[in-house]
Formats: structure tokens, sequence, C-alpha cells
């Protein structure tokens, strides 16, 4: 069975994840408000609608923001979804920037046609993931995949993308270029021992090489046009199941890293969203220092699936507040200042299916309804 993807998970059972999100996505309308409710003397804007299923988000040197969208699917060809259920193909996958001119601001779609996918209604889609800025003009995404790298096939040849790391020009957008296979590195080298399984989350550029956080593969690697290494793998813990889901009192749950970034120090620190049973509070970011065991920087979180450093301070996104499990219909999150003691501060809260957060000028502009098809947006949060 499978093990998971950013938004559903397990190895040893399945999670009946694709009911759960296509009922999210059900409540959620083209054009979803994307309100929170911040802190007192905070303030919330929407800077950008209209996305499908967006994920991470990252600023260039120049101040444009840059959105990957996971796209909503398509067409086909169709095949067995890793959660269950049918997903379908299409290139509707894409990167969306957003530039501000004085008081106005243009969003625009400057790559498209990536592979995605998703749901035949578009929701809870696979596909373009993260972006990291690499040059002038230039820029590379990595693209999920969620399953085991034979199962591109079933897809078709346009599938062949899904589940590595691409760079592209924006003045070519018609031109990609594979940096790295890294599901053909998890089949290979399989760091976590279980079934093989993929789905690349996040990018980070480190010199000429790239940083991800692999969802499927459990593990932090390094990637590069001609070599890739395990920087570290995270460990399975022990959890408490829900009562009356029929399972035994107590399974392995799975670590699922979703993104990384650098701290001040220089070590890596890594999110995690955690496998099924997803427990409220059970989340970790972890310190990573390559060469070494991965250590609990901050505990006491849920299902965390973004995370940057700005001012000397730690923020994340926590997908669903309560637990996926306790969702009703579309997950609401938060964003939160991470404290070491557990006493994290809460910047804005209410937020529908928030994921990607980055920073800059005293605000953070955070995804949401990340599982939606034409219902994404990105809110801009003060932190002042």
């Amino acid at each position: 069975m499978p093990r998971r993807t950013p938004l559903s998970s397990t190895r040893r059972l399945r999670l009946p994840a694709a009911a759960l999100f296509a009922a999210a996505a059900a409540t959620a309308t083209t054009g979803l408000p994307a309100q929170a409710a911040p802190v007192p003397g905070g303030g919330t804007a929407v800077v950008a609608s209209g996305l499908d299923n967006p994920r991470h988000l990252t600023f260039g040197p120049d101040g444009t923001l840059y959105i990957a969208e996971s796209g909503r699917g398509g067409a086909g060809p169709c095949a067995a979804s890793p959660e269950g259920g049918t997903a379908c193909l299409g290139l509707s996958g894409a990167v969306t920037s957003v530039r501000w001119h004085g008081r106005a601001v243009q969003q625009r779609r400057i790559i498209t046609g990536l592979p995605s996918t998703a749901d035949q209604d578009g929701s809870s889609a696979s596909g373009p993931a993260d972006v990291a800025v690499t040059g002038r003009g230039q820029i590379a995404v990595v693209i999920g995949l969620g399953g085991n790298p034979t199962s591109r096939a079933a897809f078709g040849p346009n599938a062949a993308k899904m589940g590595t790391v691409v760079k592209a020009n924006i003045n070519r957008p018609g031109k990609l270029t594979v940096v790295s296979d890294v599901a053909a590195y998890e089949a290979k080298a399989n760091p976590d021992g279980g079934e093989v399984d993929s789905n690349p989350s996040s990018i980070l550029r480190v010199g000429n090489r790239y940083v991800v956080a692999d969802a499927g593969g459990n593990d932090l690697v390094s990637v590069g046009k001609k070599s890739s290494s395990t920087l570290a793998v995270f460990p399975d813990r022990i959890v408490t199941t829900p009562p009356g889901s029929g399972l035994p009192p107590q399974i392995p749950m799975e670590a699922v890293p979703t993104a990384v970034a650098i701290g001040p120090d220089g070590a890596y620190y890594v999110s995690e969203l955690t496998g099924f049973p997803f427990p409220k509070g059970a989340s970790t970011i972890w310190r990573v220092v390559p060469g070494r065991a991965p250590t609990a920087y901050a505990t006491g979180l849920t299902n965390v699936t973004d995370l940057t450093w700005a001012g000397g301070k730690l923020y994340a996104v926590q997908l669903a507040n309560d637990g996926l499990l306790a969702a009703q219909g579309l997950p609401m999150g938060s964003l939160v200042q991470v404290s070491t003691t557990g006493a994290h501060r809460v910047v804005a809260t209410d937020l529908p299916a928030p994921y990607g957060v980055a920073v800059q000028g005293g605000s953070a502009y955070v995804t949401t309804c990340a599982v939606c098809a034409g219902g994404g947006a990105v809110l801009r949060v003060s932190l002042r």
C-alpha cells in the first residue's frame, strides 16, 4: 500500500484521504475568500487568487513572488490514485508570479504546461510543489509524484517529469531541463528502507545543488545533475489510534517531511506533516546537520506543511489546527511563530487549508485552499 503524499499518508494503512479531501474540496468554490483571524493589531489582504492547488512559494531577489500551482489534473490518462480512487493527468501545473507596481498588483502564470494528476474534480492535485530562483530569469521547480516511480508509466509520457526537479527560463517557458530525477533516486537508494515511494515537496538551492524534502521517501536529499545523496532520514514513531477506528491500539506513524529551510545557524530545518492518524500536537520541526542524526528542534505542532526563518524567528504553517482527521470539510489551519518550549504564538488562524509561507517586508505570504482547483489564494498577513 502507498505511504503518503504531503496531504495524505500511510505506508502500512490506507487512509481514506481521497474521500477526506474530496469532501473538503466540495465545500470550496472558485474564488473562495481567503479570510483569516489575525491577532489584534494585525492585518490581512488577498494578493493572488484563482490558483489551482497552490503549495509553496518564494520571493526572488527583485521582490517578485513565485507560487507553485500543483494544477488540476486533466482529461487523462487516468490511473489508480495512491490514496484510493482515480487520478487523471493533465498539463495544468504552473508557476505564477506576483509583482507590485506601486499599489497595483500584477498576477501572471509565467510557466504553464507542467504535469499534474488530480481527482476528477481537479482537487487534491500532485504536481509543481515548490519553486526556487536560480538566477536572473531562471527558476527551478520540484514536481510531486506520490507513489512508486514505476507509477508514472500508467499516466503516459507526459508524466515523465513527475518526481523530478526541472529548470526553466521565464523568457522561454516552453523549454524545461530535468536537473534531477528524485523519484529514481528513491527507487535506487530507498533511504528509509520502507516501500519505494517518492513525493518531492520542497526545494532549496544550495550552491550548484538542490536540497529536497521528499514526503514520500521520508527523507532529505541533496540532488544535482550528476549525483544525489541522502542528508537525513526521519524516524517513524508509535502513536495511539483513534477510538473506534478498528485498528490496533498503537501503530507506527511516519514523519512525512514537507519543507526545508536554512536557519541562522546554517543548519537545515525540516517540517513534518506526520502520517496517519495525523494527531494534534504530534508534528516536529527537525534540525539537520549533514553527517549527524536529525534532532528535534520544536514539538507540539500539528500537520506542518511549511516553515521559514525571518528576523531570527521561525514561522510555520499548520494545515489543520485540530489534526486532519478532525476536519469537517475543508481543514482550517494557522500561521504560528515557533517556540522551542512549545508555547507557539498564533499569528493568524482560521486559514482555509493553508500550505506555504514566505516572508518579506514585515509580512508573511501564505497560500490557502491548497487542495482546491481554482479556489486557491495567497494571503498577506502582517507580522507586526
